[in-house]
């Protein structure tokens, strides 16, 4: 199987430090919503999908619910992940993680890996 080419997915000048940040994107040749997550230079990424129903996260289209302790806050049912990982903490899920989308950042750029 050939490997998909590394797709751009936003400029890391243009993502907030620690906030989430909603992007659209074609990977393997479907549309994906996906959380970009930027710490410094590093960014993790996560499909905008809630693992206990299938719904983004977001309240409104890159609106992104955040507790006083940080954790990204699911809009429908209040699942709270953790950024680090993406591991739900609290709610529905407990114990389940958002699905990781493997990214590389290189000449400012975050691709997709």
């Amino acid at each position: 199987m050939r490997q998909a080419a590394p797709v751009v997915l936003a400029r890391l000048s243009d993502l907030p430090e620690g906030e989430p940040v909603a992007v659209e994107a074609t990977l393997d040749g479907e549309a994906e919503s996906l959380i970009l997550f930027r710490e410094g230079d590093a960014v993790r990424a996560w499909r905008n999908i809630c693992p206990h129903a299938g719904r983004p996260l977001d309240w409104s289209p890159g609106k992104f619910l955040r507790s006083k302790d940080g954790l990204l806050v699911c809009a429908v049912h209040g699942a709270s992940f953790e950024l680090g990982q993406g591991a739900c903490v609290a709610g529905p899920c407990r114990g389940q993680s958002l699905g990781a989308v493997p990214v590389a950042v290189v000449d400012g750029q975050v691709l997709s890996a």
